[in-house]
């Protein structure tokens, strides 16, 4: 079974493969529709063999770019806008697969004239392609290519990851109702530290602590809902919740990664930031809402619920507080050690709550 980081990361590369092998069945249909028996200078003409190889080097090749794109090129346009992302990463990668074309283009002609890619007859048919307008016909197919399937990435990481993906699958078009799991995290005396920072130097921290944190999420396969100022909302479908105490272990995760981060943290912004969490879980619907701006959002008790949780936690002096629903769901080990808090009327709530506090050993 992957791990959860290693599927969120093929996740983000794959589209780049599927994305790539739908639009070059695109464009074979299109050129061949228009000039069923044309072939254009330099060429290759299209057989069994030729299309097998040309479909399996273009879903590897949206594969490539998408590997590069995660762990190479995508952090270092991390702090640039949208606008110079794309043309920045556009420009890297026309010519990455100008170079690429120079290994892919020989084997594909030698496949169709049935001779070595060493033949002169295969590199002379190379030269005369470079000077013809297939050519340009073929780097207009893969900057197409290239283009969508950058846009794609770009509006799902903005759109939160797999958001984009269920509003085209249309998985939420009709609600769905289903039990998940809700961790409210909300950073400790943030006033505060606004109020010491200022708002540029505040939102800089802030986007430190998100991208801190963001590795616990991945880790144990949780999904952020939204950024509401310094707070996060995470959940969990049911199952993935409760596996190996994913909803639980995230937290005391990113309590560890923040921990490591401290002093970088007091040298860059004189402060350390903490924070603290409620837990619970319960059932909501959960569909796509919007007419000027589609979102698929959660509505539920649950929710309010999990917020006025989180709110006592500097009430009861601890950084976690859990529902007892959530702890008889959960299959605690010795690794966390549970302290009953009795029952606790929430705010704007008719029913008391029982809760406990967690603490666990690093």
């Amino acid at each position: 079974m992957l791990a959860p980081r290693i599927k969120y990361n093929l996740s983000r590369i794959l589209p780049f493969g599927i994305i790539w092998l739908l639009l070059a069945f695109v464009f074979l249909f299109i050129e061949y529709a228009a000039a069923p028996d044309t072939v254009g200078e330099g060429a290759i003409k299209v057989n069994l063999r030729v299309l097998l190889f040309a479909c399996s080097a273009i879903f590897v090749l949206g594969l490539i770019i998408g590997t590069i794109e995660l762990y190479v090129i995508n952090p270092l346009f991390a702090k640039n806008s949208f606008a110079k992302k794309m043309l920045g990463k556009l420009a890297i990668y026309i010519l990455l697969l100008f170079v690429i074309l120079l290994f892919t283009f020989p084997v594909a002609a030698s496949l169709e004239l049935g001779v070595s890619v060493f033949s002169e007859a295969v590199w002379t048919k190379f030269a005369v392609f470079l000077k013809s307008l297939t050519f340009w016909s073929t780097a207009l197919q893969l900057g197409v290519s290239l283009g969508i399937s950058l846009f794609y990435v770009e509006m799902s990481e903005n759109m939160g990851h797999g958001v984009l993906r269920n509003l085209l699958t249309g998985k939420y078009h009709k609600p769905q109702e289903e039990t998940r799991i809700f961790m409210f995290l909300d950073m400790k005396s943030s006033t505060t530290i606004a109020e010491q920072l200022g708002h540029v130097r505040y939102f800089d921290l802030l986007n430190a602590y998100y991208r801190d944190l963001s590795g616990a999420i991945i880790e144990f396969s949780g999904e952020i809902y939204q950024y509401v100022g310094d707070e996060i909302v995470v959940s969990w479908p049911l199952k993935k919740g409760l596996q190996n105490n994913n909803c639980l272990a995230c937290f005391t995760q990113m309590k560890t990664a923040m921990q490591q981060r401290a002093d970088w943290y007091k040298t860059q912004f004189g402060v350390a930031p903490t924070f603290k969490a409620g837990f619970h879980m319960g059932k909501v619907t959960t569909g796509e809402i919007g007419s000027l701006k589609k979102d698929i959002i959660f509505t539920g008790d649950v929710l309010n619920t999990t917020a006025r949780i989180q709110a006592l936690c500097n009430s009861f002096g601890v950084d976690v507080l859990i529902s007892k629903v959530l702890v008889e769901a959960l299959k605690l080990d010795g690794t966390y050690t549970l302290t009953p808090l009795g029952e606790t009327e929430l705010r704007g709530k008719m029913e008391a709550l029982e809760l406990y506090a967690v603490t666990w050993f690093s």
